[in-house]
């Protein structure tokens, strides 16, 4: 019998535009809600991220990042 997810914790996220409707594109090709399709992402992260192009996406998200929140 599979295993049955479960929400257990909520939190309060604060995400760009960019990024929360990029999340819904990918919840709703997935079939699912954007709660799990957090789960998702994060449960396997090592597997559906590739670790140097993360690293520099992160430099480069980082790098802007002062100036976005102005």
């Amino acid at each position: 019998m599979p295993k049955r997810l479960r929400l257990t914790r909520r939190f309060p996220v604060a995400m760009t535009e960019d990024g929360y409707r990029r999340l819904k594109r990918f919840a709703r090709d997935a079939g699912l809600d954007e709660g799990e399709a957090l789960s998702f992402l994060f449960e396997h992260f090592d597997s559906v991220t590739d670790e140097h192009n993360l690293t520099h996406r992160l430099r480069l998200f980082n790098a802007e990042l002062e100036a976005r929140k102005k």
